[in-house]
């Protein structure tokens, strides 16, 4: 599937795939900044998408990045909507002790093209029974079952 991407900054770099068979693309910043730790920052991509109806870009994590320095994405998965024709901007967060300085053409996210189907809301006055019921919220426990 094609997706169409304009650059608004000349040294934006274009996403893509680290690896064949990879879900998600690597996505860069545009631009240096520095994320003090506690802090959020809008980092911008260069970068804006035509993305078919039907479909959403998901804006998520860099395990690395997440790992070793602990910059996440805050809203994590981010949605970029097909009717969407701004900027990419992604919202990241240091949960880490340092700050992280980002430098203009370094990784910063990935993206993961994803299929969505538009729901048709019907309101009713009663819902089915399941086995579940209204448990959550930790309902299951923490520790394994068996499952014979």
């Amino acid at each position: 599937m094609k997706i169409k991407i304009k650059k608004i900054e000349k040294d934006a770099i274009l996403p893509h795939y680290a690896h064949e068979g990879d879900a998600g693309m690597d996505v860069y910043s545009c631009e240096d900044c520095v994320i003090k730790p506690g802090e959020r920052k809008l980092v911008r991509t260069g970068l804006c998408f035509e993305i078919p109806k039907g479909y959403e870009i998901q804006i998520r994590p860099k395990s690395g990045l997440a790992l070793n320095y602990g910059i996440t994405v805050l809203n994590t998965p981010g949605t970029l909507d097909s009717g969407y024709r701004g900027e990419l901007k992604i919202i990241l967060f240091n949960t880490g002790k340092e700050e992280y300085k980002i430098k203009k053409g370094q990784k910063i996210s990935q993206i993961v093209l994803s299929k969505y189907e538009e729901a048709e809301i019907e309101e009713v006055s009663e819902l089915s029974n399941t086995r579940r019921g209204e448990n959550g919220f930790g309902s299951t426990g923490l520790e394994a079952k068996n499952q014979i």
